[in-house]
Order: structure tokens, then sequence, then C-alpha cells
């Protein structure tokens, strides 16, 4: 063997012990994992995210997978000639979009998550939030200022929800016969209607109902940027809201971070934004002393 095998061999034996207090500190925790963007389309990465939430879990930590969609259901969307339309970031969901956007994300997109598990190794379930009346929703209503300063406009949005209630007895009861949840962000109203629902939402949401240790979010950004366009390692609540408030941080990047006060409010350690574009950025995140991404944390004070 040469010197310089042996010292890759050294530093591989490094990393494995750098990542041993983070196993140990949280087996037998929660963790909420949302993914979607690029890590979802590209083969290598697709693969990468697969072995790091198997990973996870044969090492005593319990992932839960939250996934979008977007570009699939766009894709879709386009083959069949419905427009796509957009409104304050959220996709207009009339009966003819809800239909793609339920068969995209529950009929194949959930599928093809639990068979890349499934070929790494992962033994995992396939949900969406009606299965088990697991995410209650009802028709979410945007307001904003109009014409007449006495009477806002309201906006609709279709059938886009908002969510009412996570119910995690179906999640409790997977956990224990230790399956990995991978959950489609479809709920459902009191009367049975369906709902089309933000990936990061729900994600934050049921991070909050099972008092989850971690909430991570993958997205197609490094993290949150300041206002020189420099990566933020670590931020608190009350720092994130001053960067959505001076408009550094807008558009889609608005949700995750909405998603992940909901899950600070409720408990959960810590929560982090991540670029889904590396390979293993969860592992990369989790495992490592500085991360890939910005973790957010409870305010001080």
């Amino acid at each position: 063997m040469s010197e310089k095998e042996l010292q890759q061999i050294i530093e591989k034996a490094g990393t494995l012990m750098e990542a041993l207090p983070y196993i140990r500190k949280y087996q037998g925790k929660t963790f909420i994992v949302k993914y979607g963007g690029s890590a979802m389309v590209d083969d290598s990465l697709k693969k990468g995210f697969a072995q790091d939430i198997t990973m996870l879990k044969l090492v005593g930590i319990n992932p839960i997978v939250v996934h979008g969609g977007g570009p699939q259901i766009g894709k879709t969307l386009e083959k069949m000639g419905i427009k796509t339309r957009f409104i304050e970031g959220h996709r207009y969901s009339d009966r003819d979009t809800l239909d793609v956007v339920e068969m995209v994300l529950v009929g194949k997109v959930n599928k093809e998550i639990v068979t890349l598990l499934s070929n790494e190794g992962g033994r995992s379930v396939g949900l969406s939030g009606k299965d088990g009346r697991m995410i209650e929703a009802e028709k979410m209503v945007i307001t904003r200022p109009g014409a007449d300063v006495n009477r806002p406009e309201i906006i609709d949005l279709g059938m886009v929800g908002k969510i009412t209630k996570i119910n995690i007895d179906i999640l409790n009861t997977i956990d224990r016969d230790n399956f990995i949840p991978v959950i489609a962000p479809v709920g459902v109203g009191k009367d049975g209607e369906t709902y089309n629902i933000n990936a990061d939402t729900v994600a934050g949401e049921i991070a909050a109902a099972m008092k989850a240790e971690k909430l991570v979010l993958l997205t197609d950004e490094k993290g949150i940027k300041n206002s020189n366009g420099d990566l933020v390692p670590a931020l608190d609540e009350r720092q994130v809201d001053e960067l959505v408030k001076s408009g550094v941080i807008t558009g889609g990047m608005l949700p995750k971070v909405r998603s992940c006060f909901t899950a600070l409010k409720a408990g959960v350690g810590k929560t982090h934004i991540v670029d889904g574009r590396i390979r293993h950025s969860v592992l990369l995140e989790i495992f490592t002393d500085k991360g890939i991404g910005t973790e957010i944390v409870h305010s001080n004070g």
C-alpha cells in the first residue's frame, strides 16, 4: 500500500470519528427531511439522497421524508395542455390541476422515492396526507389591500390548502414497525375534499407535531445569504425576521423560513436549509462539525 493510499484510508477513518458523537447524540430521535429541487431530478443526487436517508435509519435515527414535485407536475400539466398559474408563490389549483397534482405526487413521485430507498436497502412506506387523515386542511384564503382600504381583496387559489391538524398515529405506527415514511403533500378536508399543500409547510407542521429533533429542508440554494450575497452558516429567528423585513429573504425561501419558525416554536431543536445540489448533503449537514447550509435556531432571550 502506498503512502498516499494509507493517508486516504486514515482520512476516511477521521470522517467516521467526526460523525460518531452526532450518531450517538441523535440515536432514537426523529428527523423530518423535505426532499425537493435538483436532488429529485439528477440521478446521482437521487441515489445519494436515498443512501443518506437509509444511513440515518441504520444508525438509529428515525427519518421522515416529505417530498415536493413541482417540476414533474409542471411537465405533466404542459403535456396535457393545462396552463400553470402561480399566485404569490402558490400554484393555482382548479379541479383539473388538482387531479394532475395528486396523480403526479402520490401515484408517481412518491412511489419513485420508495423504490429509490428500497434499492439502497431502506424499508419505506409511501403515503399521502389523506392516508389516515394524517394532514387535515381547509381552503387557504389570501387577502391583500384592495382599492377600497376598508375592503381587502380576497385571492382565490382554488384547492390550495391550509393545514388545520396533523394526525401522527399512522406515523407512530410506521415508526414502531421500523419503516421510513415518505409523504406526499396532499391534504384532506372535512368532507373528504383534496387539497394541494406546499411541501415545505407540510414538513414544518409534521416536525412540530412529531416534536422532531431536526427539520432539514433541501433546496437549490447554498442556504440563506446576507445582503452581500454571502452564505450565513447560522441564524436565529430574530435575524431571519430582519432579513425577511429588509427584503433579503424573498420568493421560494419564504415558505422555507416560515416552516422553520413553525417547527422551532413547537419545540424542534434545530432547523436546516441545505443545498440539495451537493451529493450527500443531508449527511454533511448533520454529521460534520461545520455543516454546509444555514442552521436556524431559537432566538436567545
